[in-house]
């Protein structure tokens, strides 16, 4: 495949082969002068914690290409597209003396698009006065983990998981977030302190047209309908439409917002799912440059899926821009109905972002001459924000970016709140009417503020800047041909399975607030504004904060699986899960088959190796499924097998725990660790339900049962555990157990 704006750069590798040395001493100071302090501050648990060693190993860092932007940029800047590669045998070794608990990293692999923007030219030596770093989309990391589990069990680290910990540290180098070096001390990088996005796009989610039915029943003898629903991405912004039951031509009609902060390069991703009990079905993808639909500001029309026979996708899409004055704030409020409810959501009219800078002679909370924990909490009607946690000073810094999207600014307030995190009391507050900042030069006010309810001197530096939302006219002829343009191929199959595998459990808030908010806009229609008594759900592209939702504020895992998202609580799994009865006679029926007037052996459906104990620390139970041997195939390739797990009663989507599908093998192995909240009297009544099923992949009939165990956790050993072979069965009923 030849790519003819990306250029091969064996000059470039060589040269950081021979900086890598050099590298290496920068990241092992990075993990013991920034990352070590910063951990051992984020938790009184993890007060002790240490790196033993940090090795990143010799293989360098790769750069596979390059890309450098010529058109649509900044003449004071140079933008690059960094296509690079790092699979490291690395060893970090962590500890955590508190708690005798030793963790490590075995090896890391990154894949992803780096850009690397360098501005502002100057026309002194050396020509660049900063460089800024990020990844326009998440790149795809794997990291080989030594002594997780034990990590896992210190309190305050019980709700995570590998995969939550993946995306935290995905979403940190994700645009907006990004790490700036100055090259010139005396440079003016307040732009880059306070980055003004390029634009805000408006999607309107309209409808689709004939998709495909992805429900059947009987095992394929009957077609049926699909429950589509959307997932629509812009950069780490994530959103997810509501469902549509049983409807191949859907209509959601509901709106997002979403700011984008760079393109050429930045894409409008959305992909089409029907809603499954196990795992959802794809119906199709789309992937739109955002520097078309800025030139052109209005986009209506309906858009061919891709990767799919067949199926239309019908978007309106607005490219607003950010103007610095109010001259046509009174037009956009008519447009989007804000002039007449008295409502404080819906369609926004303007923006508000917030560079939070430090404060100076906080009081010292509730204990007197003691230093407070501070932290700001931001809200502007509804929607909250919150900073990090500076600790033991009465003189913070944060140096951190917030934004807010505004529906009315002429009767909507910023509140600020000081607290201090240790004694949950406020240290002051501040309440700035954003008319305020209507009459401002530049609708921008940048100075020190004088807390209420504080001490006599205790003031809150900060900038912030209101622009309007303004849709303005397109450049070109509203009947211009411009889909050809617009739309560009979407990412492979198994590029999309990288893109969506992780697991949904809630994340415990882990992002910094330097990142802005994207408000999906409840109820809206295709026409601007939006419905009568329609909530707005913040969703923040931190990540592992929100994950709007648009029919349910549900909290998730922001880059989560759609195959994983929940539905509303409760509702039960059914459809195709193995305790159906017409599963357990079709593996009936194979047994048969593979028996064939012959007798099979104890274990004619092979068997599972599970390490099952509850940990009284966390209150959890933990549950490793180890491998398995000996399966049946289900076709000429082998079987494609994976482990879905309940713990009985509950059968709710959320209870559900799934291991990854290991490809053509009858000898999985998994190793992979899940937990259940749950406490021991209570678990000592309830029973794991194990299964092994195979997946068969997107398009496959060969989706269905393999065996199943039903574990009784009766056992007074719980708290010790073990670790055992299971024998598995058709119904889970008779499970013999192989020491």
């Amino acid at each position: 495949v030849h790519f003819p704006d990306t250029e091969r750069a064996e000059w470039l590798n060589k040269t950081v082969k021979h900086m890598w040395p050099f590298i290496c001493q920068f990241i092992e100071k990075l993990f013991r002068e920034t990352i070590e302090p910063a951990v051992r501050g984020a938790n009184t648990h993890l007060s002790t914690f240490s790196f033993t060693k940090v090795d990143v190993g010799q293989q360098p860092l790769r750069i596979n290409g390059v890309k450098v932007y010529t058109e649509n940029v900044d003449k004071r800047q140079i933008i690059l597209d960094l296509q690079i590669s790092f699979v490291g045998n690395c060893e970090i070794d962590l500890e955590i003396k508190r708690y005798f608990c030793r963790a490590g990293v075995q090896s890391i692999q990154i894949h992803g698009t780096m850009r690397v923007i360098l501005e502002p030219l100057i026309g002194d030596m050396p020509l660049v006065g900063a460089l800024s770093i990020f990844f326009l989309r998440k790149p795809l990391i794997e990291i080989n983990w030594t002594g997780l589990t034990n990590l896992l069990d210190i309190p305050g680290l019980n709700g995570l998981s590998d995969t939550i910990i993946l995306d935290i540290i995905s979403n940190y180098l994700v645009l907006p977030n990004r790490i700036t070096v100055p090259l010139v001390s005396e440079v003016q990088i307040a732009q880059l302190r306070f980055p003004i996005p390029k634009g805000v796009l408006r999607i309107h989610f309209i409808e689709a047209q004939d998709l495909q039915g992805k429900d059947t029943y009987l095992k394929g003898l009957v077609k049926g309908k699909s429950d589509p629903y959307g997932i629509i991405r812009v950069g780490n912004q994530i959103f997810q439409s509501k469902v549509i039951k049983e409807n191949l031509s859907p209509k959601w009609n509901e709106v997002y917002e979403a700011l984008v902060y760079e393109h050429p390069g930045q894409e409008l991703e959305i992909e089409l799912f029907d809603e499954d009990p196990d795992k959802d079905d794809f119906l199709g993808s789309l992937m739109i440059d955002l520097t078309e639909v800025e030139k052109e500001r209005l986009l209506d029309e309906w858009f061919t899926l891709d990767e799919v026979p067949r199926g239309k996708l019908h978007l309106k899409l607005e490219w607003l821009t950010l103007m610095p004055n109010a001259s046509n704030l009174d037009k956009v409020l008519t447009d989007i109905r804000a002039d007449k409810d008295q409502a404080n959501d819906g369609l926004s009219s303007s923006l508000l972002i917030l560079y939070l800078d430090s404060a100076r002679n906080l009081p010292s909370g509730k204990k007197i001459n003691s230093n407070p924990n501070p932290l700001v909490q931001m809200s502007v009607g509804h929607k909250a924000q919150e900073s990090k946690i500076r600790y033991k000073t009465n003189e913070p810094v944060w140096e951190e970016n917030f934004t807010f999207f505004i529906h009315n600014p002429k009767r909507q307030d910023l509140e600020v709140e000081v607290k201090d995190e240790q004694h949950q009391c406020s240290l002051g507050h501040l309440k700035i009417p954003l008319s305020q900042l209507l009459t401002s030069n530049d609708m921008t006010m940048n100075q020190r503020f004088q807390l209420s309810n504080s001490g006599p001197n205790s003031t809150l530096k900060m900038k912030i800047a209101l622009r309007i939302l303004h849709l303005e006219k397109p450049e070109r002829s509203p009947d211009h041909q411009h889909s050809a343009q617009v739309k560009r191929p979407s990412v492979s199959k198994e590029g999309r399975e990288i893109s969506v595998r992780s697991h949904a459990s809630a994340s415990p808030g882990s992002g910094d607030g330097s990142t802005a908010p994207c408000t999906p806009v409840v109820g809206g229609s295709d026409k601007p504004g939006v419905e009568e008594g329609a909530q707005p759900v913040e969703a923040s592209p931190q990540g592992p904060r929100d994950l709007g939702r648009s029919s349910s504020s549900l909290q998730t895992s922001a880059t989560c699986s759609p195959s994983h998202i929940s539905v509303k609580e409760p509702t039960p799994s059914i459809a195709s899960d193995i305790s159906l009865p017409i599963a357990t006679q079709e593996l009936r029926q194979r047994l048969r088959q593979l028996e064939n007037g012959t007798t099979l052996g104890q274990s004619p459906l092979g068997q599972i190796q599970l390490t099952i104990r509850h940990s009284s620390q966390r209150n959890k139970l933990v549950v490793v499924v180890h491998s398995c041997r000996n399966l049946i195939a289900f076709s000429e390739d082998g079987s494609d097998p994976y482990v879905r797990m309940y713990l009985l009663p509950d059968k709710r989507r959320s209870g559900r725990r799934k291991t990854h599908v290991s490809k053509k093998t009858l000898n999985p192995v998994f190793d992979q660790s899940f937990d259940f909240s749950v406490s021991l009297p209570e678990v000592q009544r309830r029973t794991l339900d194990v299964a092994v099923k195979n997946s068969g992949g997107f398009l496959s009939k060969d989706k269905g049962l393999l065996g199943k165990v039903l574990v009784g956790l009766a056992s007074e050993e719980l708290a010790k555990g073990w670790t055992q072979w299971y024998d598995l069965t058709e119904d889970g009923t008779r499970p013999h157990v192989v020491t």
